[in-house]
């Protein structure tokens, strides 16, 4: 097995007003989004939902989104790359 590691950009927004959650959002891997009670819980959360989201696509044959290092959120209170680890095996005959 090889061990492939990707960063992905997430955008967090931090609560404003009623809102009482932090939100986060992986800006090159669509359609994951999480959100904590607090950051690091954010953090927690939309790491696994990362995780989770790369093995569907990993099942289902989809090759992974490739990170982009042009991407912004100027709405976004913290932008940081978080790691996501893809195992690669070796075809067997």
């Amino acid at each position: 097995m090889l061990g492939i590691m990707l960063r992905y950009h997430v955008a967090y927004y931090l609560p404003r007003g009623q809102d009482r959650m932090v939100v986060a959002e992986a800006l090159d891997f669509p359609g994951v989004a999480s959100q904590g009670f607090d950051l690091a819980d954010a953090r927690l959360m939309v790491a696994s939902a990362l995780e989770e989201m790369a093995q569907i696509y990993l099942e289902e044959g989809k090759p992974l989104p490739v990170p982009d290092s042009e991407v912004s959120a100027p709405e976004a209170d913290l932008i940081e790359l978080i790691p996501l680890t893809v195992e690669a095996g070796l075809a067997k005959p």
